[in-house]
């Protein structure tokens, strides 16, 4: 569906439902289609730090003191 600014402005809640709702939702300007209303994919996203904390002792346990030294010394440019 294709609306124009003003409808948009007016009836943003409706147009965001059609969205999500899998409608094409198309914002014109003087009949020139302007923007498009997508939904945001939120599906394999991380959110945040908290979802790690599962894998704190095998990230804890990848780092040994050897590896520390092996990428200080790369950071400091001496491989």
């Amino acid at each position: 569906m294709k609306v124009n600014m003003l409808e948009a402005k007016n009836q943003l809640s409706r147009l965001v439902k059609d969205a999500l709702a899998g409608e094409d939702v198309v914002i014109a300007s003087n009949g020139k289609p302007m923007v498009r209303l997508v939904p945001v994919d939120r599906k394999g996203h991380l959110r945040g730090w908290g979802k790690l904390k599962e894998f704190r002792a095998a990230i804890d346990s990848a780092f040994t003191p050897e590896l520390d030294e092996e990428i200080a010394r790369s950071l400091e440019g001496q491989s």
